[in-house]
């Protein structure tokens, strides 16, 4: 789990250590080399580590040498990196461990632990993402065997990275790699995506689950160390190999392999097998539903609530029980879902809270939807509440404000009521869901303290192109052709009253288009850029469609509307992370939210637009034009 700064508190090493001493001593982990992480405390400095036990004892402490710092991560607000590499210590048990090992100290450092027919070292998650990574010079040092223990987040197309580089990491010099990932949602804004596997000499032989509603998931291989040893055998590995610094070797005293004489037809080398990558309209199919199961049965609520503008087949016994305690079934019960609508229609709550200004077209594809899904659906006007208000703001100013609503207030109503209005007996309201997308949030395309505010968002971090490319997967996919009227529909949040010549628009209102919005959002994020990095950027991407002059008025509108509105991100409701250009404030996205203006980058736009004379202002020739000499 990423305790963040819980880290910090005693209690947490001191229960680290007390679970430890329960596993090293349990009778089903003897005979079994266990590479287990914990954080340690180590001349009052705190360490993040791998603690390697054989037989109830600690053969190593391996700390982790390169902290995860970027992004989502702050590592090193609550660990330290250990000292360096090969540097080794003694390290001083807590009583309570020496009851279990009889040892009083343990090596602490950059070791490798030597068995009778191998040698294996150990990485932990962000290592391997660095440019020199530990599996270099371990590989070089003789270590066949490479675990790495990770947390590595969910983000869309991001795992064929993570693969690529497993698969390197042995392509290069040979090697055997065990990669563990947590799986689940861990409190926070994070999925993390599993995929264990297990690769010899860069070919995938196991392979888990990205997805899952398991709470453990084991991937198992047979592998021939000999291959290993022939596939290092080239000349320039050996010669780089002889001139490397030994590592220290912890003796753990036991064979991973059986005698050479024990020949078994019967066990042979596991198979290379081919990668399972999801498209992307599938990773947004199956990460926010299991991060919204695991949050479900963790916050033990009643079920979800989404105003409106799968299931995992098997016997897991585990999925059962949290199933039948989130329904309000007793533990006895007999009930079971027939089908993904049985499920929906217990947890899952929708309603379409129309006004003055709805379409009976919206309205419409909303009750379709919510049957096709098989959620409790209510479909009612809110214009009466909406009236109270305006009324009472009226009579105390004066001034008539038109075209808000005030539907998350009425959210929460129903959300914390409906259960009881269902019979359920059981403790647990409903959860309220958002709908804001990324590009909205990057655009401040949300009014500030209503629709917005939910208490989770699966799809805020997904940007608005994704989000149409996973509904037409979706309705070949899951047989629900209905979903194209809404990609058919213009999108419109129905503000403002429908005329028979006006229909409001998203995309006219913000001044810009969703797909401009995913560009612009990569391009400040990912790429770094702010207003004239990304002028020059956007000069070679639409220099063949607009003016530089018109490229700079886009350039110019989009980071004033984001500038004014960054503080909206201050309380947004929590979003699954999803994309690399993700807005959110909370630490992955840290910037002001008052920004000054951008007057300097703006003079030097306009100086070189200047520069370029009547250059700024020539539209590009058109197709079939004739282009002068």
């Amino acid at each position: 789990m990423d305790a963040k700064i819980i880290f910090l508190e005693s209690d947490t090493e001191l229960h680290s250590w007390e679970s430890l001493a329960e596993i090293i001593a349990h009778e089903e982990c003897q005979g079994i080399l266990l590479d287990i992480g914990m954080p340690v405390r180590h001349k009052n400095v705190n360490y993040n580590c791998r603690i390697i036990v054989y037989n109830s004892k600690i053969l190593l402490i391996r700390p982790k040498l390169s902290l995860a710092s970027d992004g989502n991560y702050r590592e090193q607000r609550w660990f330290t990196p250990w000292k360096g590499e090969r540097i080794v210590e003694q390290y001083y048990l807590p009583r309570l461990i020496t009851k279990v090992t009889g040892q009083h100290k343990v090596p602490i450092g950059d070791a490798v632990i030597s068995t009778y027919d191998s040698c294996f070292g150990a990485e932990t998650c962000e290592e391997l993402f660095t440019p020199r990574a530990p599996h270099i010079n371990m590989s070089l040092d003789g270590v066949e065997i490479f675990t790495n223990s990770s947390g590595s987040h969910h983000e869309l197309r991001k795992l064929n990275i993570r693969l690529e580089l497993i698969k390197e990491a042995t392509l290069k010099s040979g090697g055997i790699y065990l990669y563990a990932n947590q799986q689940g949602c861990d409190g926070d804004r994070l999925y993390y995506d599993g995929s264990a596997m297990i690769v010899v000499n860069g070919k995938v032989v196991a392979q888990a689950s990205q997805f899952s509603l398991y709470d453990v998931e084991v991937v198992t291989a047979t592998v021939d160390l000999e291959e290993v040893r022939a596939y290092r055998t080239f000349r320039s590995r050996a010669m780089q190999a002889r001139e490397t610094a030994p590592y220290e070797r912890i003796e753990a005293g036991m064979s991973l392999s059986s005698d050479a004489e024990d020949v078994n037809p019967m066990v042979q080398p596991t198979k290379e097998i081919s990668i399972g990558y999801h498209v992307p309209e599938e990773e947004i199919a199956l990460g926010p539903a299991c991060f919204l199961w695991d949050y479900l049965r963790r916050s033990r609520q009643a079920g979800y609530f989404v105003p409106l503008s799968a299931v995992e087949k098997g016997d897991n016994p585990q999925v059962v029980e949290d199933l039948l305690r989130i329904v309000g079934e007793e533990e006895d019960s007999t009930w079971r879902p027939s089908n993904s609508q049985d499920i929906a229609n217990r947890i899952f709550h929708t309603a379409y809270m129309g006004s003055k200004n709805s379409s009976a077209e919206t309205r419409g594809r909303a009750k379709d939807l919510g049957e096709k899904i098989g959620s409790y659906h209510l479909n009612f006007d809110i214009d009466n509440v909406v009236s109270a208000v305006t009324t009472l703001f009226t009579t105390v100013t004066s001034y008539t404000p038109k075209y808000k609503m005030l539907r998350m207030v009425l959210a929460y109503l129903f959300a914390q009521l409906l259960p009881t209005v269902r019979g359920r007996t059981k403790p647990g309201s409903l959860l309220v869901l958002g709908s804001a997308n990324v590009d909205e949030s990057l655009r401040g395309y949300f009014t500030k303290y209503d629709c917005s505010s939910a208490d989770i968002n699966p799809i805020g971090a997904i940007s608005k192109t994704d989000l149409k490319r996973f509904i037409l997967w979706a309705s070949t996919e899951f047989e629900m052709p209905l979903l194209q009227d809404f990609i058919d529909a213009p999108p419109t949040a129905e503000l403002e009253p429908i005329t028979e010549d006006y229909v409001q628009s998203d995309e006219a209102d913000m001044g810009m288009s969703y797909n401009e919005l995913s560009i612009y959002g990569r391009l400040r994020k990912v790429d770094k850029l702010g207003p004239y990095g990304m002028w020059t950027k956007l000069l070679h991407e639409w220099g063949h469609i607009l003016s530089p002059r018109e490229i700079y008025e886009k350039t110019r509108w989009f980071f004033w509307c984001y500038s004014i509105n960054r503080h909206k991100m201050t309380t947004l409701t929590p979003s699954y992370h999803a994309e690399q250009y993700s807005p959110d404030d909370n630490r992955y996205d840290l910037r002001p939210f008052l920004y000054p203006g951008f007057s300097f980058a703006y003079r030097k736009i306009e100086k070189a637009l200047a520069a370029m004379g009547v250059a700024a202002e020539k539209k590009p020739e058109v197709d079939g034009e004739k282009k002068n000499d």
